[in-house]
């Protein structure tokens, strides 16, 4: 088993493959990996996840775009970048999602930065937020209480993905630009729960 960063054992592992379709050189993690090159993979092209919920990440040092990574197969790219039009068929790094193991999820979506304005929780999976009664295509800043959150770019769970915790900035997402490295944009049009 590889590991660049400690961290503490849980329920988490995930083998990931240096060619497609689970073929080439693998190797085994239950732990956050910072950079894979350091593990002797140069690109990681397939993934199978055997336990627990994982975020991979587009560049080294958990950075970059983000992909949520459930258990299952993920043969190819196109299956963990959430139906992109952004074409990103890179992942160097990634870490276990600590906050997926909650029963409950909760989170409070506001209109406003920092917290403030009109605000909805939602404790459940959302394909449209505007289907659903949510005003407006952007979101201000959130709150998660409990579990963990994946949030959509676009509808139908498409586009960039920001993955949204509990036991991160306190649960607390007060602007875009704390939803992760790429963040360019207020734009969350579907959020669903992340779960083991």
């Amino acid at each position: 088993m590889a590991s660049t960063n400690p961290m503490p054992m849980g329920p988490w592992k995930i083998t990931v493959y240096d060619q497609e379709y689970f073929q080439g050189r693998r190797v085994e993690f239950t732990a956050c990996c910072q950079n894979i090159m350091e593990c002797g993979l140069d690109n990681i092209r397939s993934v199978k996840v055997e336990c627990g919920a994982w975020v991979g990440y587009e560049h080294s040092s958990l950075c970059g775009q983000q992909f949520i990574l459930e258990r299952g197969d993920y043969p190819r790219w196109e299956a963990w970048s959430g139906n992109t039009a952004y074409r990103i068929e890179r992942m160097m790094s990634f870490r276990p999602v600590c906050s997926a193991t909650h029963k409950e999820s909760r989170m409070m979506v506001y209109e406003g930065e920092g917290l403030q304005g009109r605000q909805w929780e939602i404790c459940d999976d959302y394909p449209s937020l505007q289907a659903m009664g949510w005003f407006s295509n952007e979101i201000g800043s959130m709150q998660v209480m409990s579990g963990a959150w994946v949030c959509y770019q676009f509808p139908g769970y498409r586009g960039y993905q920001y993955i949204m915790e509990c036991d991160c900035h306190a649960g607390e997402y007060k602007h875009y630009r704390e939803w992760g490295t790429h963040a360019q944009t207020f734009q969350v049009q579907s959020i669903r729960r992340i779960q083991q």
